[in-house]
């Protein structure tokens, strides 16, 4: 045995890795970002009734082919005045339309289709100004007086001349200024078809719109009235505010316009 072990001497263990990094100044902690909170969600609101979504569709189904087959019509004659003139003015005068937006494929076809479809959309049309009624909806759609300014204000808007959306309710106000004005178009639809449809029974009526070749000439403007609403209106459904289009769906909303005020 030698002296160290007599002597009761046992040599230095090593130092573990865990002691040594205790003694090494830890560094300071940085100090934490805050955290942003994440915008909440848009709810989800209930915005359309079934009758207004059903009537919405059928009515646009409807007014496709009473307008393919109005333009198969036209194509009979077209002129608006008496044959030898003087007549209307009329772009599309002495022109017909392509067949492939023409429903009918000759007079008599584009008339059996016309009156097929005309009952329906009168039948949908006298639904959903029913609904409006009952329910109380026509103030949220009604253009009023007091809607002008907001009107311009978001005219400014979609031309680019001012940066915020102007509040609304349900509807802005030229959504409700278009919306009632279809509702006069279509009355107007409806009174001068009828003039045409019977003018020496309702003389009195195609008298009022200037005797039969003007009820023409206005029955026809204001297809293109509608096809040019038409136009606009789904185009600015994607531009500005395309959950919309799923709530004409599914009759649920989740989008920036949730208010259902007027």
């Amino acid at each position: 045995m030698n002296d160290h072990a007599a002597a009761g001497f046992r040599p230095d263990r090593a130092e573990s890795p865990v002691e040594a990094s205790q003694d090494v100044e830890e560094p300071p902690e940085l100090p934490k970002v805050p955290k942003i909170p994440e915008p909440p969600a848009a709810p989800d609101v209930k915005r359309h009734h079934w009758i207004v979504r059903f009537t919405h569709w059928a009515a646009a189904i409807l007014l496709a082919g009473m307008v393919t087959s109005g333009l198969q019509i036209y194509g009979a004659y077209t002129r608006f005045g008496e044959r030898g003139g003087p007549y209307y003015p009329n772009p599309f005068q002495g022109r017909t339309f392509p067949e492939t937006v023409r429903l009918g494929g000759w007079l008599a076809g584009g008339i059996n289709w016309h009156f097929l479809l005309m009952w329906p959309l009168f039948g949908v049309g006298l639904l959903y100004v029913g609904y409006l009624l009952a329910s109380g909806e026509w103030r949220k759609l009604a253009f009023r007086p007091r809607d002008v300014g907001s009107a311009l204000e978001m005219q400014k808007y979609y031309l680019r001349l001012r940066k915020d959306h102007p509040p609304q309710g349900k509807h802005n106000a030229l959504q409700k200024l278009a919306y009632s004005g279809v509702i006069l178009l279509a009355g107007l639809s409806i009174l001068t078809g009828v003039a045409i449809y019977k003018p020496v029974q309702l003389a009195w009526l195609t008298g009022l719109f200037g005797g039969f070749q003007a009820a023409r000439y206005w029955h026809f403007w204001a297809v293109w009235l509608f096809v040019a609403f038409a136009v606009v209106h789904v185009a600015l459904v994607f531009i500005a505010d395309p959950a919309s289009l799923r709530a004409m769906l599914t009759g649920r909303y989740r989008g920036r316009f949730t208010s259902d005020e007027p």
